[in-house]
C-alpha cells in the first residue's frame, strides 16, 4: 500500500524489451536504500525491484501493466515519480493508494495561475470509474484533490512544491497519465450496482 506522497523523482536510464515485458532501469536518490523484491510505485504503478546497481534499480512491467498504464511510453531521460510502500506505523499523509492503476487519462487543459497550476484530465467514463468533488485521485502516483468533477474529466490544482518535486512539471496538453481512483469510492460504486 502507498500514500500518494512522492518521495523522489527518478530518471529512466535504460529500457529493455524482453518478449512482452519491459525492464526499466531508474536512477534515483533512494536506489541505495532499496532491496531486491521490494515494492516501489513508479508513476503510481506498484513494481518489484529485480536488480540493483550503483545508484539505479531495475523493475519489470508485464504486458498487462503496459496495456493499462503510461509506462510503455517511457523514454530514456524521462522522469518518474517514486514512492516506496507505506510502513504500517507511519502517518497516512495522502490517501490509500494500492499501486494498481485503473486506467490512463489525457491532459486536455493546462493553466499557469498566479502561484499555482491547474491541470484538466479526460478519461474513458465508460469504464465506470468516477471522481467526486473534493475527493481523492491518484495521478501518476500523486495523491491529489479533485476539482471540477465531471462524468469523464476532472481538474486538479497544483501547489509549487508538488509541481517542482513531481513529474507534473513535464505534463502538458496531450500527455498521458496514470489514474488510480479512490478505493473507497470504487467499493461504494460496486455496492450501489448490486
Amino acid at each position: 500500500m502507498f500514500t500518494g506522497i512522492i518521495e523522489t523523482l527518478g530518471k529512466v536510464t535504460e529500457l529493455r524489451h524482453d518478449q512482452g515485458n519491459l525492464h526499466v532501469t531508474v536512477e534515483s536518490a533512494i536506489a541505495g536504500e532499496l532491496k531486491i523484491d521490494q515494492s516501489v510505485a513508479h508513476n503510481g504503478v506498484c513494481l518489484t525491484v529485480i536488480a540493483l546497481a550503483d545508484g539505479t534499480h531495475t523493475v519489470t512491467a508485464i504486458e498487462e501493466t503496459l496495456n493499462k498504464t503510461n509506462l510503455g511510453n517511457l523514454k530514456p531521460g524521462d522522469l518518474v515519480n517514486l514512492e516506496r510502500c507505506m510502513q504500517m506505523n507511519a502517518r497516512l499523509d495522502g490517501h490509500i493508494v494500492q499501486g494498481h492503476v485503473d486506467q490512463t487519462a489525457i491532459c486536455i487543459g493546462f493553466k499557469e495561475l498566479d502561484g499555482s497550476w491547474e491541470y484538466t484530465f479526460e478519461y474513458d467514463g465508460a469504464l465506470g470509474n468516477v471522481t467526486v468533488e473534493k475527493g481523492s485521485i491518484c495521478v501518476n502516483g500523486i495523491s491529489l484533490t479533485v476539482v471540477n468533477s465531471k462524468i469523464n474529466s476532472f481538474s486538479v490544482a497544483i501547489i509549487p512544491y508538488t509541481h517542482e518535486h513531481t513529474n507534473l512539471q513535464q505534463v502538458r496538453v496531450g500527455s498521458v497519465v496514470n489514474l488510480e481512483f479512490d478505493i473507497i469510492g470504487k467499493y461504494v460504486a460496486r455496492l450501489m450496482n448490486r
